[in-house]
């Protein structure tokens, strides 16, 4: 596969289950903007079958390398990013990974017993990161038990493989900037930003600033009937020049931690 096929894929996945990414990538590009992705996420759990190095597989196939290493104790995740070299137009890769062993037997369980439902053949297969929810049907009850304990785990539940998110690079923006110019731009189209630790996570010192828009809220077809829960967001990220005039490439963890709250329930 090549990078453009895996993200139009993604891209088409993503924005079919979140119709307001393509709303706000529609608005964007009606102001005459080039709209170009700095990175996508992708959510896994720590089993051996379904890892990030399993995740990382086709991105690696085809000439994509890791960059950065980052933790969240408190949420217990670990996280790799990866990128393409010789092309600074292609997306980033952050895939991150819940450590199921911190949590509940409950959790472990369900984890196993979802993951078990996977047909072998697809978790040795690059469809695995197309392949969304491989695991059925889900419980609403099971899904708010996880809720308590980790809503990563819960929302991986519900959601299976995809694009976490997409990100629009300010950097390539023209008259949107600055994370403030695109904040309020957003805002104005009356779409909700992620204020968990403030509307904007970082600064030009951290040579990253990064926002994102509050999970849209998609109908769930569970056992006990269907409920809207929380599915993916957009991201904005701007980035700063180092001490060499290269634009930082990696992540802020203390910032990823709270965007990554982009899909909590509210």
């Amino acid at each position: 596969m090549t990078p453009d096929k895996i993200f139009n894929r993604l891209w088409t996945s993503y924005t079919a289950q979140n119709p307001l990414a393509r709303q706000i990538y529609n608005l964007f590009i009606a102001e005459g903007e080039e709209v170009i992705n700095d990175h996508i996420a992708i959510r896994t759990f720590n089993d051996v079958r379904t890892n990030i190095d399993v995740i990382a597989k086709p991105f690696i196939d085809i000439g994509y390398v890791k960059k950065g290493e980052y933790t969240f104790p408190e949420k217990h995740l670990n996280a790799r990013h990866y990128e393409l070299p010789g092309n600074k137009n292609i997306p980033r890769v952050f895939i991150s990974q819940l450590e199921t062993n911190a949590f509940s037997p409950f959790l472990i369980e369900t984890v196993n017993e979802i993951i078990d439902q996977i047909p072998g053949s697809l978790l040795l297969s690059d469809e695995l990161i197309f392949s969304g929810l491989q695991w059925a049907p889900v419980s609403f009850k099971i899904y708010e038990k996880l809720s308590t304990e980790s809503e990563y785990a819960a929302w991986l539940y519900v959601h299976g493989f995809r694009a976490n998110h997409f990100t629009i690079s300010i950097n390539h923006l023209k008259k949107y900037d600055t994370i403030e110019k695109v904040n309020q731009f957003v805002k104005e189209n009356k779409i909700n930003l992620n204020d968990a630790g403030g509307e904007i996570k970082g600064s030009p010192l951290e040579l990253l600033e990064q926002s994102s828009t509050v999970s849209e809220l998609v109908k769930v077809h569970f056992l006990e009937g269907v409920s809207e829960v929380p599915a993916c967001y957009y991201e904005f990220a701007r980035r700063y020049p180092d001490q060499n005039g290269e634009l930082f490439s990696g992540f802020i963890a203390k910032s990823a931690d709270k965007i990554f709250e982009s899909t909590n329930y509210y």
